[in-house]
């Protein structure tokens, strides 16, 4: 099976490549319902069975994902589901492996969620080993959290770019990768998505047509994977992107005695924030062969932006929260450079320039603080961000920044160490299985090796680091 995996991911750098395996993932979950995202390996009919009850029978193709809303549940319980299924030519269905999930937990429950840093399939033997990620993900079985977070950078589209080979197709058999390794542990395990630099769903590249680059990218990533929108449960972005619908980048929700908010500058930025499509700068501004823009801001920090929209769906939502514990996710601080509190006094996030000058009620006019000062007053306890491929956690003013792993780096590299100048620092690879409870929460970070690589000091699935926070005062 783990070779299997590995020619999938050399492959998918040539050709496109067919489903190998049933996938299941779970997403949106809310306090009575759940949806199951189902990609088959062939053509078959399929129906979910769950409390009792069950779907309609969809015939579902391989060619992307279907949907099922199990909904009617219970409140603060866990669920058990199981997918049936009937290949083309046969009478019978097959009961697959049962599954199961929790809604929405009570105010005073404990729960576990776990969160990743970026994958990077496309740096195959640099900082990206399948077997490894496959490691990874099941540690995450064995702890079974409520849900789980990747913070960006797993599905990069630069080399589809730079072949002129990106379509709807070729970036969907990246999406249709992840959900290989993911699948795995989104069975049981709701998963949520952020957006990174290199999944390249940018404003400054929307050109008006279906064809650019985070159109593209916007359609697949709501295709392959059920990720929430604004409504009764979830807080959001409202605001419809072009040929994509509402792009899903920025939400919120509460479950327990926390909220969780994923933020994204991405999508609202009018110019570039960081490495443009092809990893390359420029410099002059102009027009890239698709239509869309390069470049055009890296130069002025203050240029870069999560928008007014954004930033007033963000203070609201903090503000209104009495949540003891609060939770946001980003692909990194600004949306580039390395560090984090290293960056955190820096333009919309702490207010000033690179030359230490405050110029954050002239260039932000309307917004109340600098992003770092809201999480401040507000009370957040954790923000979790990528980008720099290391375990890092340190503090500012009582706000816990973080930095989260690569699950399957083989070279267990911490990359960028030289940009934390403080703090606990440690190198990849694992994921961060966070447990909250009424009196404070433990993040743990579980490192992965390959068998090859475990010795009498380090084991697959050893709690390489852990701390303890409590709630902050409001």
């Amino acid at each position: 099976l783990l070779l299997t995996l590995t020619a999938l991911v050399v492959a998918q750098r040539r050709e496109p490549v067919a489903a190998r395996e049933l996938s299941q993932i779970l997403g949106r979950p809310t306090s009575r319902s759940v949806t199951l995202s189902v990609l088959v390996p062939e053509q078959m009919d399929i129906y979910a069975a769950f409390d009792g009850r069950r779907t309609p029978t969809v015939s579902a193709s391989p060619s992307q994902p279907t949907e099922f809303l199990l909904d009617g549940l219970q409140p603060n319980a866990r669920h058990f589901y199981r997918l049936h299924t009937r290949k083309k030519g046969q009478n019978t269905f097959v009961a697959e492996e049962e599954c199961s999930f929790h809604t929405q937990r009570a105010p005073g429950s404990t729960f576990m969620f776990g969160v990743q840093g970026d994958s990077h399939p496309e740096r195959l033997n640099r900082m990206y080993h399948p077997d490894l990620y496959v490691r990874t993900m099941q540690n995450v079985v064995k702890d079974r959290p409520d849900f789980y977070l990747t913070l960006g950078d797993d599905f990069s589209v630069e080399h589809l770019y730079n072949r002129d080979n990106l379509n709807l197709h070729t970036v969907g058999e990246l999406y249709r990768n992840q959900r290989n390794f993911l699948g795995r542990m989104a069975r049981s395990t709701a998963l949520f998505l952020v957006n990174g630099n290199h999944e390249q769903a940018a404003r400054h590249l929307l050109n008006g047509r279906e064809d650019s680059v985070p159109v593209i990218v916007g359609k697949s990533r709501l295709t392959w994977f059920p990720l929430p929108a604004p409504d009764g449960f979830y807080s959001g972005n409202t605001e419809p992107v072009e040929f994509v619908g509402l792009p899903r980048d920025y939400y919120s929700w509460t479950w327990g005695d926390a909220l969780f908010v994923a933020i994204d500058p991405y999508w609202h930025s009018p110019v570039q924030i960081d490495s443009g499509i092809g990893g390359k700068q420029s410099k002059d501004g102009k027009r890239d062969r698709k239509g869309g823009r390069r470049g055009g801001g890296r130069g002025d920090g203050w240029a870069t932006t999560m928008g007014d929209a954004q930033y007033h769906w963000l203070k609201q939502t903090l503000e209104q929260s009495k949540a003891k514990f609060k939770f946001v996710f980003a692909h990194h601080v600004l949306g580039t450079g390395r560090g984090a509190v290293e960056l955190a006094d820096l333009y919309e996030w702490g207010g000033k320039s690179r030359n230490g000058a405050w110029e954050f009620d002239k260039r932000r006019p309307g917004w109340e603080m600098p992003v770092h000062q809201l999480f401040v007053k507000h009370g957040v306890t954790i923000f979790f961000q990528g980008h720099d491929h290391l375990f890092a956690r340190q503090e500012k003013d009582g706000v816990i920044y973080q930095e989260t792993p690569n699950p399957a780096d083989s070279g267990y590299q911490a990359f960028n160490r030289e940009a934390y100048r403080s703090g606990d620092v440690l190198p990849n690879s694992g994921y961060l299985r966070v447990t909250v409870s009424p009196r404070d929460t433990k993040v743990d970070y579980i490192r992965a090796w390959l068998p090859k690589d475990e010795t009498a000091e380090h084991n697959n699935g050893e709690v390489a680091f852990s701390y303890t926070v409590r709630p902050r005062a409001q």
